[in-house]
């Protein structure tokens, strides 16, 4: 977040209101997104991890817009307007590319023997933490011997 703070002081103090909307966009897409995604695709997003990314990258385009939270404009309509997705959503279908790339990967590569590791200890008391195999889709694993609830 502070990476993404620091792009966008460095393009506001440099260029001011000299480039148009459309450059700020793309200046965003290239540096200010790709440090917003780095090493996403082994991240366990959590509900605030989220609403973090999220935010993230709404104040952003608030911002090169020059809509206030006055304004009342709704998340999804901002994005419509610039034609940008959803950050979790870019982050999960990276992740979903990510384990095809790794099931092709050969058996003796480190991250494929990773994703296959099964422990033999027993998980400790209480709730079980989310896994990063545990929010991929079963058909995007390749095992699918485990449903997903959201899916019945």
């Amino acid at each position: 977040m502070q990476t993404r703070n620091q792009i966008k002081g460095d393009i506001r103090r440099n260029f001011g209101k000299q480039i148009n909307k459309e450059t700020k966009l793309r200046i965003h897409n290239i540096t200010a997104k790709a440090a917003l995604k780095f090493g996403s695709e082994a991240w366990v997003l959590k509900e605030r991890e989220e609403q973090r990314l999220e935010a993230a990258q709404i104040t952003f385009l608030r911002h090169l817009l020059g809509i206030t939270k006055l304004y009342k404009e709704k998340n999804q309509c901002i994005r419509q307007k610039k034609g940008a997705q959803n950050i979790v959503k870019e982050i999960k279908q990276y992740q979903k590319k990510w384990i095809k790339h790794v099931q092709r990967m050969g058996t003796n590569r480190l991250p494929k023997q990773a994703l296959q590791y099964k422990p033999k200890l027993r998980r400790n008391i209480g709730r079980p933490r989310k896994r990063w195999r545990d929010q991929i889709d079963p058909e995007d694993q390749g095992t699918g011997n485990t449903p997903n609830p959201s899916r019945t």
